[in-house]
């Protein structure tokens, strides 16, 4: 038996990291890939395990060593192999995909049938074994869970850093703007209550560096967990070339092959026709993030969640902003009662708002940018601004990609079709995200990323999600999952209805914030929960709960039942809940609503 040093292996873009932890010592027995020890940086943690199975003879290193690539770890008196019996042979066979992999985490099949096998495909020495376009939430997720079921992945990615729109130019780099701008606001409502600050003063550079470091630290640690699981990145602009085959880098470029493709290639913002879009004072959401300057006079033409969210983050910082949205409400999708609070709260701060008006020009002066509106009553015909942010939605790339030279369908929107299991019309290719329809949410992206990887690794798995919940990241936030009283009302279905009003609530009084409420409804005959809506403050992440309590199949007595702690907000849920069941004391019902039997 002979002695093998365990070494610290390739940690990235930094030279040294901190050991916080040491899970063996001497005389310890390691298998091959048990944990040795943790190691941290500013970005991510990583376990190393053992190269090599045996009894741990020294270790090198301790908790609060600084270490780099090929420090020691550990000397490991490696093990005799085992011997062969009778009865089993020995063999060097290694073990097939499926034997190594873990069982599917939500299995759509009996647990007693078979996993399908993986699709066949034509015989051919693949450079993969499953190739995934776009290195977003859903396309990382995919590529990691795959590797870990033991496939030999390689994830292609336009940009230089892993994470697609959402962690770069999106989800992440809004919120934390959006926390900045709910610091400066509680920061100024304090003054009702004997606490007075002075004038903030932004420092745009500093400022955009706290976002930048924010989306480095998340994108930096995708790198890590790429390397960990030996998922090969490819950079550059990439679209098939054929069933099997995807081109990187255009004519010329690099060409892999494939057993198996997800393709996770997301969205893009709409561009307005007729508008001068070369004009850097015009911006989508993503130069809106790059924060240039705050703009004296904003004008946002598109009043959903990104607009608003944007919005939001430039009237915080000096902005007068004008928001405009051709149809009759904000939000569309969102209960009018969810929305009204949001809407009070943001006339007051803004400039104004235009209901049902089309921006019909732009036109690029030295000056600004002059907007011509046609609208109902008040509407002005022009009105002059320093920047405008256009957010009217976004639009899938399902046709950038040569997706059709693979055989996969295409629609004229740029959409693809898939089943439960996350396939296209070509069998061996999947498809998640934003370019298989809506909601166009990154929550959705990553649960069918999972699926899409299982069902390539021959698990039995299937995308069944009774709803995904919608969250605007406003002030006052916004959420809803599930059936709307606008559906219901459409599909002339009833409902039973359970609100509690956050200005009974001794949490939200406390923050100062009463304008908020929490809405549960309900199937009448059933009881159960089948949709809600919280819009005040954390209301997206009080809406996770609601869209458990759905999958679940709760009915009003689970949710009220259930103990929460006071005071929070969480436990207007339960009280929304025995609204509905008559059962409430923190507010008065009628007589009629009287606690059930």
């Amino acid at each position: 038996m002979a002695d093998e040093k365990v070494l610290v292996p390739d940690i990235g873009d930094v030279d040294e990291v901190d050991v916080v932890e040491v899970l063996v010592g001497p005389g310890d027995t390691v298998e091959v890939d048990d944990s040795l020890i943790t190691l941290e940086s500013d970005k991510a943690s990583m376990e190393v395990p053992s190269t090599v199975a045996g009894v741990v003879k020294e270790v090198g290193v301790a908790v609060g060593d600084k270490v780099g690539e090929g420090a020691l770890i550990a000397v490991v008196e490696a093990a005799a192999p085992a011997e062969a019996t009778a009865d089993e042979p020995a063999t060097t066979e290694e073990p097939s995909a499926e034997e190594l992999a873990p069982p599917a985490a939500t299995p759509v099949a009996s647990a007693s049938e078979p996993a399908t096998p993986p699709p066949s495909a034509p015989e051919g020495d693949w450079d993969t074994e499953l190739l995934v376009l776009g290195a977003g939430p859903g396309g990382y997720t995919a590529a990691f869970r795959a590797a870990d079921l033991g496939l030999r992945v390689t994830l292609v990615e336009r940009d230089e850093r892993l994470g697609g729109v959402c962690l770069n130019v999106g989800c992440i780099p809004s919120k934390a703007l959006l926390h900045v701008a709910a610091v400066i606001d509680e920061a100024a409502e304090m003054r009702h209550h004997g606490v007075a600050f002075g004038a903030p003063k932004i420092d745009l550079e500093r400022l955009a560096g706290f976002k930048n470091d924010v989306v480095g630290r998340l994108t930096g640690g995708l790198e890590q967990l790429a390397k960990r699981r030996e998922v090969e990145v490819v950079t550059g602009e990439a679209e098939f070339i054929g069933p099997h085959e995807l081109r990187i880098g255009g004519e010329g470029g690099r060409v892999v092959t494939f057993g198996q493709a997800v393709i996770a290639a997301g969205s893009r913002p709409v561009e307005l026709p007729n508008f001068p879009n070369d004009d850097p004072r015009i911006m989508d959401s993503t130069g809106a993030l790059e924060l240039a300057d705050v703009p004296g006079r904003l004008l946002v033409i598109g009043g959903g969640i990104i607009g608003l969210e944007m919005a939001t983050v430039y009237a915080s910082l000096g902005s007068k902003v004008t928001l405009v949205e051709l149809q009759d409400g904000l939000m569309t999708g969102c209960d009018r009662d969810l929305v009204r609070p949001l809407e009070r709260r943001i006339r007051e701060r803004y400039e104004d708002i235009f209901l049902g008006t089309l921006v019909k020009e732009l036109k690029a002066q030295k000056n600004g940018i002059k907007a011509t509106f046609e609208g109902g009553d008040g509407t002005p015909q022009s009105r002059l601004f320093d920047r405008v942010l256009v957010a009217v939605g976004r639009r899938p790339n399902g046709g950038l990609i040569g997706a059709e030279r693979a055989g996969v369908a295409v629609d004229e929107r740029g959409f693809i079709s898939v089943d439960s299991q996350q396939r296209t019309n070509v069998p061996h290719i999947f498809a998640i995200g934003d370019l298989v329809g809506e909601p166009m949410l990154a929550h959705k992206a990553t649960h069918e990323g999972k699926v899409a990887a299982e069902v390539a690794a021959g698990l039995k798995s299937g995308f069944d999600a009774q709803v995904i919940p919608s969250v605007a990241y406003t002030d006052p936030e916004v959420a809803w999952v599930g059936v709307t009283e606008t559906e219901a009302r459409a599909q002339g279905r009833k409902l039973g209805k359970g609100v509690f009003p956050w200005a009974a609530s001794g949490r939200s009084l406390a923050l100062g914030r009463d304008e908020g409420m929490t809405k549960l409804l309900f199937d009448p005959e059933t009881e159960r929960i089948v949709g809600a809506g919280v819009v005040g403050t954390n209301a997206g992440d009080l809406i996770g709960e609601l869209a458990l309590a759905i999958e679940m199949g709760c009915d009003a007595q689970d949710i009220g039942l259930t103990v929460h702690p006071h005071p929070t907000l969480s436990e207007t849920v339960a009280m929304a809940a025995e609204a509905f069941e008559g059962t409430i004391t923190d507010l008065y019902m009628p007589k009629k609503q009287a606690a059930k039997s």
